[in-house]
């Protein structure tokens, strides 16, 4: 495991998470075995397994003692206040752009909030983003990515991240009940693989802050429910047009004007 950590990383975060959506999966493909409502307590496995990959292999590499302090290292502040604005304001720009693109080429766009619920459906959604996606953030961009820009530019490291988060959603495409089930499975995989060139442009421009980039995912799914997300399409060309000009403007070897975040 210390010889290659980040194959240990994905390959436990990809075994986790999977163990709780394969039951869903299953369920949802007619298995009635799988109905049982205790199966539904595993669907916490995908929320924090990232996290929990992170740790265990950190606790390999640094020990218990040593563990404690890098944790708690991700989660500081290190951009300043027009990082915290850029942060919580991209998201909504973002989705806005993808609306636009969306009504401009006629691609379907994801129905309007009534308006009586609006309120409830958003606290729902920050609150399950919340719960999942900053765990997310310490397993891929706290744990993998510094350590593969060590060995690598930020575009192929970031490359390789998009790649495998993109893949490690592969169970819900599965899961019928699920409505990233519906979801063009290739545009949506190419978007979401462009969509890590922010995420790493975001996390090394911050000097490593995982808040920063734990704090995006989260506002960026809140903001989905509240503002809506345009169509697959429509974020497929937004995020491809975003990375690269993101490539073009700082370069592929650290996608920032800081040096890009290596773990040592």
């Amino acid at each position: 495991m210390k010889k290659h950590p980040v194959l240990w990383f994905y390959l436990l975060a990809f075994a986790i998470a999977w163990l709780g959506w394969l039951p869903m999966v299953a369920a949802s493909q007619g298995v009635s075995w799988f109905r049982h409502p205790t199966f539904q307590i595993l669907l916490i496995l995908p929320a924090v397994g990232p996290t929990l990959a992170a740790l265990i292999v950190q606790r390999v590499l640094v020990g218990k003692a040593g563990i404690d302090s890098w944790f708690r290292s991700l989660w500081r502040w290190k951009g300043g206040v027009l990082w915290l604005v850029v942060t919580i304001a991209l998201p909504a720009l973002l989705l806005l752009v993808d609306n636009f693109v969306a009504q401009a080429f006629g691609l379907p766009v994801s129905a309007e909030i009534g308006g009586g619920k609006t309120a409830g459906l958003v606290l729902s959604a920050f609150v399950v983003a919340l719960i999942s996606n900053p765990w997310e953030e310490v397993g891929w961009r706290g744990f993998a990515l510094p350590r593969l820009q060590a060995r690598h530019t930020a575009f192929t490291a970031t490359l390789i991240v998009g790649t495998l988060w993109a893949l490690w959603h592969l169970p819900i495409f599965f899961w019928a009940d699920n409505p990233m089930s519906k979801y063009p499975f290739v545009l949506w995989f190419i978007s979401t693989v462009a969509n890590a060139f922010v995420y790493t442009w975001l996390y090394n421009s911050t000097r490593g802050s995982v808040l920063a980039v734990a704090l995006y995912h989260v506002l960026n799914n809140t903001y989905g429910v509240l503002i809506g997300s345009g169509s697959v399409a429509a974020s497929c060309i937004v995020n491809v047009a975003v990375a690269v000009i993101l490539i073009g403007v700082f370069g592929q070897a650290n996608l920032s004007r800081s040096e890009r975040v290596r773990a040592g």
